[in-house]
């Protein structure tokens, strides 16, 4: 081979290795989008996040008259505690705005915030992402109208499954008042959330799931049945997924909403 032909051999070579390197990091770049949207379906993931959730519901009070709007800022923190356990800090900080709930007061500020510590095992227990520990109630409200001026603890568990772009499981607690406002009611409440998503090859994720809360003192269900469709997305050097969905009110209680709501949120990421 002359002296041409060899250099033409080593552009043609040098071409090839530069498409593979530029397909390589791109495939690198894909799985770990992917990777990322399969943690955001689940609520233990090691992941840093700080979902922004706005919801608005309808339909209160006797008349109908009543509405709520509520941001909840809830920052995921995890921490590793040794080579098999995580410790994943999970906290719902609530900012209301209530129109005529109850009837003919309004007002706006901080409710009640509940913190859950979940323990994880950082490896699956035969394909099931398990999660428990406590989950407190704080009396943070602003105002009286906004919360239930009780404090709170109780159990928190969590089991999950992940099989390709499907995730399933279900999240629960429990919460009894040990202190706070004795001229109003106790709180013993269980909340089960079954949740179901899929992730299509586009980051897109759309999820189903029930919030539903039984609370013992009152012998009320509430039962929001949610849909919504998800985005992963960067813009600049931030990571976040945007979402949009709504509510169905199954069940209520008295004066509580009913009908159709809104849910529409943003989650800002912080991946290692």
């Amino acid at each position: 081979m002359d002296a041409v032909g060899v250099v033409r051999m080593i552009m043609r070579h040098g071409i090839l290795a530069v498409g593979c390197l530029a397909f390589t990091s791109a495939q690198a770049q894909e799985d770990a989008a992917a990777e990322l949207a399969k943690k955001l379906s689940n609520p233990v993931a090691s992941l840093i996040s700080v979902p922004l959730q706005y919801n608005y519901d309808s339909d209160f009070g006797r008349d109908d008259y009543g509405s709520r709007s509520v941001l909840n800022i809830q920052p995921v923190v995890p921490f590793s505690l040794n080579e098999d356990w995580n410790l994943i800090l999970r906290t719902i900080v609530p900012v209301v705005n209530s129109q005529d709930v109850p009837s003919g007061f309004s007002e706006s500020g901080l409710g009640d915030v509940v913190q859950s510590a979940f323990f994880s095992p950082k490896n699956p227990v035969h394909g099931w992402i398990l999660a428990a520990g406590p989950v407190f109630l704080y009396a943070t409200a602003t105002d009286d109208t906004l919360g239930g001026e009780k404090w709170g603890a109780g159990p928190t568990a969590l089991a999950l499954r992940q099989q390709g772009p499907w995730t399933y499981g279900v999240l629960m607690n429990h919460i009894e008042s040990f202190a706070g406002n004795g001229s109003r009611a106790d709180v013993s409440a269980t909340f089960m959330q079954p949740f179901l998503s899929y992730i299509t090859h586009t980051k897109t994720t759309f999820s189903v799931n029930t919030e539903s809360t039984y609370d013992w003192e009152s012998e009320k269900w509430s039962v929001p049945l949610n849909v919504s469709v998800s985005q992963l997305l960067k813009v600049r050097s931030q990571i976040l997924q945007v979402s949009l969905g709504a509510r169905y009110w199954a069940q209520s209680p008295d004066a509580g909403p009913e009908g159709f709501g809104l849910r529409a949120g943003v989650t800002l990421l912080f991946p290692k």
